[in-house]
């Protein structure tokens, strides 16, 4: 049976609180495994009723799940204003984070779920990773090029090959190892997360068209039919490069199980469209389960009630899925 899962609150003036809070209160409708907050206290009860219990260790979470939202507290030095984020509340979150991190890898939590942080605060304070994924896995061990951010909904995987980085620096970053390393993280996670025997990966194409060729750009050709090549060499089936345009329709995404996308938006748009409510940021590569629902703090909407809790609820859901999988899968692994 898999722990009770972390869930890091992410920035305490945003809606991660209340998402936390609307998730808890849904529990029994979503069959929702046990799960602790980690964070401020005031930041839930400053947008719900819902009943708060502070806990001291994990392994108090699952006794309190059923009657209060279990949380290890990590208190701000500020007022809680939802709406009104300051650098306490960011420097909360991040020792929020730390903290989450810590307890999964020890195996005191079964899964880290991350709620939504602003970054631009937590620059403020000295942060200096793009993004919550990239320290999950420095502080896992991982370099960065093998830790890959999926968005994964209903319908549509999808993987940045590139993450947060201007557009115009995405054709410079791109090279072979960089490709084939991705791949290959997807591969492996969706053997252990999503119980796929034998994962299809399918690339998209940097250029409009896909190159035609090299009439509109060699990147196709200089970086993805060499990487793709690779994959195939090793067992993996990978096919590609698609011209990025034709491949979200319904039919196209019967026939893959991932996509690989050259760079930020070309991977997210298609996610957001499809599965706004539902998306969640699952890391794969790590040796932890880390899952956050994909969407931001929503400071213009902190405290109104109006916060959807689907993608959160979807990020719980997903989280406790795959650390029971990975656990079959390492048990499969060692039968063999």
């Amino acid at each position: 049976m898999v722990r009770p899962l972390a869930i890091a609150m992410g920035d305490p003036a945003g809606i991660g609180p209340e998402i936390i809070a609307k998730s808890w209160t849904a529990r029994e409708l979503h069959s929702l495994a046990p799960f602790f907050a980690i964070g401020d206290t005031r930041a839930i009860s400053a947008v719900a009723d819902t009943p708060v219990r502070r806990i001291d260790s994990p392994e108090q979470a699952a006794s309190v799940f059923d009657e209060a939202i279990p949380v290890l507290p990590v208190d701000s030095s500020s007022e809680i204003r939802p709406g009104n984020p300051d650098r306490d509340g960011a420097r909360c979150a991040l020792q929020s984070l730390e903290l989450a991190v810590g307890l999964t890898r020890s195996h005191a939590a079964g899964a880290l779920v991350t709620g939504p942080v602003a970054k631009h605060r937590l620059y403020d304070i000295g942060f200096t990773h793009p993004g919550q994924t990239e320290f999950v896995a420095e502080r896992c061990g991982v370099s960065r090029d093998n830790a890959v951010m999926m968005l994964a909904g209903p319908t549509l995987r999808v993987v940045p090959v590139t993450t947060h980085m201007p557009l115009a620096d995405v054709a410079s970053t791109l090279s072979v190892e960089l490709i084939v390393a991705k791949g290959r993280a997807t591969a492996r996670g969706l053997q252990r997360n999503f119980g796929i025997d034998k994962p299809r990966l399918a690339f998209a194409g940097f250029n409009p068209h896909a190159g035609e060729n090299g009439a509109i750009g060699t990147e196709e050709i200089d970086y993805l039919i060499p990487a793709i090549e690779i994959l195939r060499a090793e067992g993996i089936d990978a096919t590609g490069p698609f011209a990025a345009d034709t491949m979200f329709h319904a039919r196209a995404r019967s026939t893959f199980d991932a996509v690989l996308c050259l760079y930020h938006d070309q991977a997210l748009i298609p996610i957001k469209t499809l599965h706004f409510d539902e998306g969640v940021n699952i890391t794969l590569g790590l040796p932890i389960v880390r899952t956050s629902p994909d969407h931001g703090t929503a400071f213009g909407i902190a405290g109104t009630d109006e916060a959807e809790p689907g993608a959160m609820i979807a990020a719980i859901r997903l989280a406790a899925s795959a650390a029971q999988l990975r656990e079959e899968y390492a048990a499969g692994c060692r039968d063999k």
